[in-house]
């Protein structure tokens, strides 16, 4: 009678730590897809923020360059918020660097929308700025069609 007792009791246990576990998980995989690298075609380069950075935690920010624009992606518990700027109407780029991580502004042409991300590493944020001009001297370049 005593060892039925004893496993009876230990059930409940078992089973809340079990569920407790699943659920964990269930977490876990859904910030794992939430901070997936956004779609992206064979000209575009996502660059992602640090999950060590401030703010980029659970969900990262992420910037995706192509010919056409500049898209800031940052995924939220439902939705996600994002921005783009047309590669034309991108009038500079600036980085300002820390002591680990830098923060890159994308300043449009018109003065307002500006895209801000923090949290990315210094070679990705000269990385981005360097993609931003060559995407742009190649827009011109071409009288104002953006390549392939």
């Amino acid at each position: 009678m005593d060892a039925l007792s004893d496993q009876a009791a230990l059930n409940p246990a078992l089973t809340a730590a079990l569920v407790l576990l699943a659920i964990v998980v269930l977490l876990l995989l859904f910030l794992w897809r939430k901070g997936r690298p956004i779609a992206h075609g064979p000209d575009g380069r996502v660059f992602r923020a640090s999950r060590f950075s401030k703010g980029n935690h659970l969900f990262p920010t992420q910037v995706l360059i192509t010919p056409h624009s500049a898209v800031h992606y940052t995924p939220q518990w439902i939705g996600k918020l994002e921005h783009s700027i047309h590669i034309a109407h991108v009038a500079s780029v600036k980085i300002v660097t820390g002591l680990i991580f830098s923060n890159v502004e994308i300043e449009t042409t018109g003065g307002t929308s500006t895209i801000y991300c923090h949290g990315h590493s210094k070679s990705d944020a000269v990385k981005m700025k360097e993609r931003i001009e060559r995407f742009q001297s190649d827009y011109y370049r071409q009288g104002g069609k953006p390549t392939a």
